[in-house]
């Protein structure tokens, strides 16, 4: 369904049992980075009525991810740790190169958008699936549709703003280079680490 070029060890669930309180805080804050990358977008393009109204949706339900996942930590007894930069989002970003393109910049950004979504599902369902901890399995089951649902929008709307052959190739490039550096992923307790 996603059409990642490669999935995660089971064992990373492992390390995320271990360490769950870093890996909440890192999703907790992967959620606000979304919406405010949503934000981002609604900025950029403000002139695109559809993609506002569709982004609009998205940044509210990715807050509400956020407040989510911040719940389950206080309910779970974490508390919500620092930031910290994602070496994942930066490297997708290294990519595509700069452009002044704003058209070009935008299939670029729902491109990498869609990707992270499409990873983070993944992710989850690796987790639920792999997890001994049943409420944890359950609260990312019940995540992972709506991120499976985010990534067909980005990448519908990359379709949408160029020609569909010439996105499905920068797709599939994009897809193996992401593949080859989540091959070296999988050691730490973070959503895309």
């Amino acid at each position: 369904m996603l059409g990642l070029k490669s999935t995660t060890n089971p064992e990373w669930a492992k390390i995320v049992e271990a360490n769950l309180g870093a890996f909440l805080t890192d999703h907790a804050f992967a959620e606000q980075k979304a919406a405010a990358g949503g934000f981002s977008l609604i900025i950029a393009y403000s002139e695109d009525t559809e993609l506002v109204k569709a982004l609009s949706e998205y940044t509210i339900e990715e807050t509400e991810h956020f407040k989510l996942v911040h719940d389950f930590m206080i309910a779970r007894g974490f508390t919500l740790g620092r930031d910290t930069k994602s070496n994942y989002a930066t490297h997708l970003l290294k990519f595509f190169p700069k452009t002044k393109d704003r058209t070009e910049s935008l299939v670029s950004r729902c491109l990498i958008a869609a990707l992270i979504e499409a990873r983070s599902c993944e992710r989850f369902k690796t987790l639920a699936d792999y997890t001994s901890d049943q409420e944890l399995a359950q609260f990312y089951r019940d995540l992972i549709a709506s991120e499976a649902g985010h990534y067909t929008q980005f990448l519908k709307f990359a379709r949408s703003y160029q020609d569909k052959s010439i996105v499905d190739e920068k797709w599939d490039k994009l897809l193996t280079y992401e593949a080859e550096y989540m091959n070296t992923q999988g050691k730490t307790p973070l959503v895309h680490g």
